[in-house]
């Protein structure tokens, strides 16, 4: 089975698209972009010699999340 990536520039593409998928001759599945956040964080990592797991980062935002917090409860 070969793949490759396809821009649809004209609506009228996707249908015909479409059409060869419903005649089982090609099988349509949809990319999974990587978010910028994602490409960050890779990039980080090489760059670091300690990666922070995930429950690392997960911790840590979740303390911020309670410093905010607890910062509007003070000042309301």
């Amino acid at each position: 089975m070969e793949s490759i990536r396809i821009d649809i520039l004209n609506p009228k593409a996707k249908q015909l698209i479409n059409s060869l998928a419903e005649m089982d001759l090609i099988k349509k599945r949809k990319e999974k972009n990587k978010s910028e956040f994602t490409e960050l964080l890779a990039s980080l990592r090489k760059q670091s010699k300690d990666i922070p797991s995930f429950e690392d980062i997960t911790k840590e935002v979740e303390s911020v999340r309670n410093q905010r917090y607890e910062n509007k409860k003070s000042n309301s």
